[in-house]
């Protein structure tokens, strides 16, 4: 049986005298699919955070790790990069106005992720199996079309998914989406969702964080309620996306729409 893929034991990270995230305890398996979902300040990017190694839990009286990423709670950064890909609008932000301000092609900020860089790709040799898996990656997104064409000239839902094809190139264990639609409009949120869908049949974990409901596609099968860093709600996806959870979630009345297999909520 694999490790899972995260185990929080009272994990509590401090920032600015604050909890962000208050005695957290949870377990995300490998081979199901999540969606952590609550409003902003909830805790969720802090969430990933410890996921990714980017930041550190208080460590624990008892010496109990308290966070566990694949079954360690020591990894070497880059070694972990290799198990997760994460897709995030900043991810997106670096490539498109960061330093390579989008001069770059769809191909070229894919095999960039061969060699852990930003597009530039001076350094290293492509190969051939390389541009073969690149082509593969931007397929599988419905970006093939996509792989001459710069950066910039893409729309915001084009970017997006030539970042989910650069993340996939690898074959990452394990897709974690950080508020991946930020930035896009109603039309790009959806495709790009769409795309997810098809990465999620592919076998590979995925792991939503979110706090649009209708960002939770069908193939997501537990939802996990966070809130002001603590877990308010944990379970099957139809029993968490209800009017009364979602309510005292956003501390809002909420009605609940369902359109085919989504969920839709909006204030009441």
């Amino acid at each position: 049986m694999s490790a899972p893929l995260l185990e929080l034991t009272n994990a509590t990270v401090m920032k600015d005298g604050r909890p962000v995230l208050d005695r957290l305890s949870l377990t995300i398996p490998q081979g199901g699919h999540t969606a952590i979902l609550g409003p902003n300040g909830a805790g969720k990017s802090m969430l990933v955070a410890l996921l990714t190694h980017h930041e550190r839990a208080v460590p624990l009286d008892d010496g109990t790790p308290p966070v566990r990423v694949l079954g360690h709670d020591r990894w070497d950064v880059s070694t972990l990069r290799s198990r997760l890909g994460i897709v995030s609008a900043s991810l997106h932000q670096k490539f498109v106005a960061g330093n390579s301000e989008g001069w770059i092609t769809g191909e070229a900020a894919v095999l960039s992720a061969f060699f852990t860089s930003h597009g530039v790709l001076r350094y290293g040799v492509v190969t051939e199996a390389m541009r073969a898996a690149t082509a593969e990656a931007l397929a599988l997104v419905g970006a093939g079309h996509l792989a001459a064409r710069h950066l910039h000239e893409m729309s915001g839902g084009e970017a997006r998914r030539v970042m989910l094809a650069r993340v996939m190139v690898t074959r990452p264990d394990v897709l974690v989406l950080d508020e991946p639609t930020s930035g896009l409009d109603l039309a790009a949120r959806h495709d790009f969702m769409e795309r997810v869908r098809g990465v999620a049949r592919t076998g590979t974990t995925l792991v939503l964080v979110t706090h649009h409901t209708e960002e939770i596609v069908p193939e997501i099968g537990r939802v996990l309620l966070l809130k002001h860093g603590r877990v308010a709600a944990d379970g099957p996806t139809a029993a968490m996306l209800t009017a009364e959870h979602l309510g005292a979630l956003f501390d809002v009345p909420v009605a609940v729409d369902r359109v085919g297999d989504y969920v839709y909520a909006r204030p009441a």
